[in-house]
């Protein structure tokens, strides 16, 4: 899988769990008929955002985004729908185009960071193991931590 195909599934996936989301808020605080929906799709949505930011980054060192673009990456996963708007535009832009640099015959990396994604990227089963266990670690101290403070 490419860097480009990685990058929009997690960010067409971060907009629809937002929007599941917002329907679950409005379910829950406008029509005051259930909080079923806060509860299924806020943990589901947090867990997509936590993987989605993880991607963000690899994607970031991989693509040698300036600080900038890949700071945007990041936030874009704050206000609702706006990943998929930074997908097309870094797509637009070019800034998702090539394979992972780091693969198996590829450049070799200078940086700490590259060689993590190095590493990563030519151990695909245990790419996906580590990511697992990143999102399931972070949402743990996300659950510990609480949700973000109310006025209520």
């Amino acid at each position: 899988m490419t860097p480009k195909l990685l990058f929009r599934r997690l960010a067409v996936a971060e907009a629809i769990t937002w929007a599941l989301l917002l329907i679950g808020m409005f379910l829950k605080y406008v029509t005051e008929t259930t909080d079923l929906g806060v509860r299924v799709f806020g943990m589901v949505h947090g867990v997509v955002f936590i993987a989605y930011c993880l991607v963000a980054l690899a994607t970031w060192v991989n693509q040698k985004w300036s600080v900038g673009v890949g700071v945007l990456s990041l936030v874009s996963a704050v206000p609702p729908l706006a990943t998929v708007l930074f997908d097309r535009r870094v797509e637009k832009a070019g800034l998702l185009e090539g394979p992972w640099r780091f693969a198996r015959g590829g450049e070799a990396p200078s940086s700490p960071p590259e060689r993590l994604l190095a590493w990563l990227t030519r151990n695909p089963a245990m790419a996906l193991i580590v990511g697992v266990v990143a999102v399931i670690g972070l949402t743990g101290v996300a659950l510990f931590v609480g949700p973000p403070a109310s006025g209520s």
